[in-house]
């Protein structure tokens, strides 16, 4: 069983309104014996801390279009998105870049 995992989450440009207007998280995943990866995470913010209106910030298992992903300040399309493995005092965060007119 591997040791729980703590991470910095950041939701901005208007995500943060999911999470009761909070920008930053602290959040420690539970430890288990496959490692995190970013797919699970996401299932665990959905089930944890998304407290209404899932649909704005996921789609399927994976963040909406129009949600920008950075892992420790670089794209996670580099990183290998949904596959991408967490490690312990990873920052994750979510930007949006839709904007309501």
């Amino acid at each position: 069983m591997a040791a729980p995992l703590g991470l910095q989450l950041e939701f901005g440009g208007g995500a943060e309104l999911l999470f009761d207007g909070v920008k930053n998280h602290h959040v420690t995943l539970p430890g288990q014996s496959d490692p995190w990866d970013m797919k699970q995470l996401l299932a665990w913010i959905r089930g944890n801390m998304l407290k209404e209106r899932p649909e704005l910030f996921m789609q399927g298992d994976t963040v909406r279009p129009g949600i920008l992903v950075l892992i420790n300040d670089a794209d996670w399309e580099l990183m290998g998105e949904l596959e991408y493995q967490l490690q312990d005092q990873d920052n994750v965060v979510f930007i949006s870049t839709l904007h309501g007119g």
